[in-house]
C-alpha cells in the first residue's frame, strides 16, 4: 500500500505503526512508533511541501504551480510552520 492510500485511508486520524521489517534484511521490529511529523500532515498539505521544497523555496513558483496569491501561499506556510514547530526541537539521544 502506498502513502497517498494510507493517508487517505486514516482521513485525518492518528496513526500508530506497530511494525518495522528492515526489506534488506528481513529484521522486523514491533512496538508503537509515532510516525513523523510530516508524514502526520494530510495529502494535501504533503503535496504543498514536497512542491515548495522542489521548487527550491519559491514563493512565486507556488504561486504559479497552485494559482494563489502571494498571502495565501504564506498563509498556508505559516500554518504549516506552526503545525510542524514541535517536531523542530529535535532530541539529541
Amino acid at each position: 500500500m502506498d502513502w497517498k492510500h494510507l493517508t487517505r485511508l486514516s482521513d485525518g486520524a492518528r496513526m500508530v505503526v506497530e511494525r518495522v521489517r528492515l526489506a534488506d534484511t528481513g529484521i522486523a521490529i514491533e512496538g508503537s512508533f509515532e510516525l513523523p511529523p510530516l508524514a502526520q500532515l494530510d495529502l494535501d498539505d504533503q503535496v504543498f511541501v514536497a512542491a515548495f521544497v522542489t521548487s527550491h523555496g519559491s514563493i512565486k513558483e507556488m504561486e504559479r504551480l497552485f494559482g494563489v496569491s502571494y498571502p495565501t501561499i504564506k498563509g498556508r506556510l505559516n500554518r504549516l510552520a506552526a503545525a510542524l514547530d514541535p517536531a523542530l526541537s529535535v532530541d539529541s539521544d
